[in-house]
């Protein structure tokens, strides 16, 4: 390779930027609005941002726990993450938002960190999910960047009635 790194490691490079920009845009997003704004829910029957911070965040923790057990495990069985079904959201909600804004960027730092040392292979280490057959590191982290997008791009929305974006 005449640049140093193969295409993999650029892909592997990008979704890991990715994330941090991503981490970066929440962390905008949810600032300058004190508790009750962050709170309002500015579509009805939808999510308020605090919300969708708070879904974030717990998605990060599952995403989380799964690139431990791939890293860690031969071919882990992964198992589908239902939200509405989940225990611990309703005591993130309950939470200050600024405290789950802190915890939210302070985990994806960490995970930024631990995915900047994967070697190529930690990328491609492999797991069984029910639902996707070529699941592993890379698979997982796309994953959670492409869904995490669209609840970004839903912050950006809740955002617009309450103020105007920082810069």
């Amino acid at each position: 390779m005449r640049n140093g790194k193969s295409p993999k490691e650029k892909a592997h490079h990008r979704i890991a930027d990715r994330l941090k920009q991503q981490a970066d845009d929440v962390e905008r997003l949810a600032s300058d609005l004190d508790e009750a704004a962050l709170s309002k829910r500015t579509v009805s029957e939808k999510w308020s941002l605090n919300e969708l911070l708070c879904h974030l965040w717990r998605v990060h923790q599952v995403f989380e726990k799964r690139l431990d057990a791939l890293l860690s495990k031969e071919n882990p069985e992964i198992v589908s993450y239902e939200p509405e079904r989940d225990p611990e959201f309703p005591g993130l909600i309950a939470l200050p938002a600024e405290r789950s804004r802190a915890e939210f960027l302070s985990g994806r730092r960490r995970l930024i960190s631990r995915l900047e040392t994967l070697s190529p292979a930690d990328w491609h280490r492999k797991g069984r999910h029910p639902e996707y057959p070529h699941y592993d590191v890379h698979f997982a982290m796309e994953y959670m960047a492409h869904h995490e997008a669209h609840h970004i791009y839903q912050m950006f929305q809740r955002r617009a009635p309450l103020a105007e974006a920082p810069h």
